[in-house]
């Protein structure tokens, strides 16, 4: 089977560099250091590298609190980070500020595998949740590498689908070390799937190792003055192709009521490429739009909607906002990451497409964190009850700080197996 999968990799080769040019053609970035991801990367210091592989923005996000444990745990192992975006590497450049390596990863050709291990010489792989690549696993097990799959999210339709490769899909978990996965559920998928039961540990989502330090906090604050702090300000955050002009009919609707006529809507794109045809699409609807990165200062009372069109603040905004609406829920992208808004207290909003969060959405239903809609003509009311009730605001906003607060332990959880595999 794996052999099939090798001479598959070969008759797609054509497609992969197809696809390459043509996410070019909507991001520039895809056409920039191509030869990186065919394992072509100028050579590392030869000793101790750690490599930790994000595919792209959430997964890196994820790695923030492993890599600074890594780092003052074990200054002696250079970190390396890996994504497979340009988004992913430049979130990378913000969060970490060239104290990691970075390059893309290899695309799963045994040549760029090996030519990438060759020039890396990693001494652990710890790859973010469900990135399973067959190559990649065996090199690293030929070559004694540890390989650590952590934050593992496996959803029933991601099963599904390894299923479908059964053998290949059972051979490549085989060669993983160890699997930190974030549910029980998660961790049945994976036995399921043909992990090694000695392989699997539940120790909880890394996502809830977030912190919400006195330094954001205060940031925040001075934000929200510039925005205005007697303005409603809702964020919709990591929006996606089809939920903005769900969002701005709800704003339109919003802004009709009086006590929400000053409203101020903080709508950050999921994907860099779509700031500036988001920008158009709100003026062209009419309203007052202002671009992030062109106002750092005092916001004009006039500004309607402030597009969020820079890297690495989202969770200063949901620190500056009083509500937040998740995007990737209203169309089936399964959500993204609602524990950065809940660990500043800040109430949710999300549809009804969180599959890839499906544990986090229910326990922030079951804690009163937030509420999930159903449809996108019902965003505008949930939006509404919480602007215009400061009390349920408030508490569902505790709600949310605490339940982040005590599902902590992921990170120790996970730092215990790396010991583990480090020999330490």
């Amino acid at each position: 089977m794996h052999a099939a999968y090798n001479w598959f990799l070969r008759l797609l080769f054509p497609y992969v560099l197809l696809r390459l040019l043509w996410r070019g053609l909507r991001n520039p970035d895809y056409w920039r250091r191509i030869p990186e991801r065919f394992g072509f990367i100028d050579p590392l210091p030869p000793p101790r590298v750690i490599w930790i592989h994000a595919v792209s923005v959430g997964e890196v996000r994820a790695a923030l609190p492993l890599v600074h444990e890594l780092t003052v745990r074990y200054p002696e192992y250079p970190l390396l980070i890996t994504t497979m975006t340009p988004t992913g590497s430049v979130q990378v450049r913000e969060l970490f500020n060239g104290r990691v390596a970075h390059c893309y990863a290899p695309y799963d050709y045994p040549s760029a595998v090996r030519r990438f291990l060759d020039r890396t010489r990693p001494v652990m792989a710890i790859v973010m949740e469900t990135e399973l690549w067959p190559n990649i696993f065996h090199q690293c097990r030929a070559r004694s590498i540890p390989v650590f799959v952590t934050n593992v999210r496996m959803s029933e339709s991601s099963m599904r689908k390894y299923q479908r490769f059964a053998s290949l899909a059972r051979a490549t978990l085989r060669q993983v070390n160890r699997f930190a996965a974030q549910s029980p559920a998660d961790a049945n998928r994976l036995l399921t799937l043909g992990a090694g039961p000695e392989s699997v540990t539940v120790t909880g989502s890394i996502k809830f190792e977030l912190n919400a330090g006195a330094s954001l906090r205060e940031s925040a604050e001075v934000l929200r003055i510039a925005w205005g702090q007697d303005r409603p300000v809702w964020l919709a955050a990591s929006t996606h192709e089809g939920e903005e002009e769900t969002v701005l009919t709800a704003l339109a609707r919003l802004k009709q009521h009086k006590r929400f006529a000053n409203m101020l809507l903080v709508l950050v794109p999921r994907h860099p490429e779509r700031f500036a045809a988001v920008a158009r699409l709100c003026r062209k609807q009419g309203f007052h739009v202002a671009q992030r990165s062109e106002n750092r200062g005092a916001l004009d009372a006039a500004v309607e909607i402030l597009v969020g069109d820079t890297m690495g603040e989202l969770q200063l905004f949901y620190g500056a906002a009083d509500v937040a609406f998740i995007g990737g829920s209203l169309v089936p992208t399964g959500g993204h990451n609602l524990l950065e808004a809940s660990a500043v207290g800040k109430p949710v909003v999300f549809g009804p497409h969180m599959f890839n969060f499906q544990e986090i959405s229910q326990m922030t239903l079951e804690r009163g964190a937030g509420v999930q809609i159903q449809a996108p003509s019902e965003l505008a009311a949930a939006v509404s009850d919480f602007l215009g009730n400061a009390n349920r605001r408030d508490s569902a906003g505790e709600a949310g700080r605490k339940m982040v607060e005590e599902n902590r332990g992921a990170l120790a959880a996970n730092m215990r197996i790396l010991e583990q595999l480090l020999g330490n």
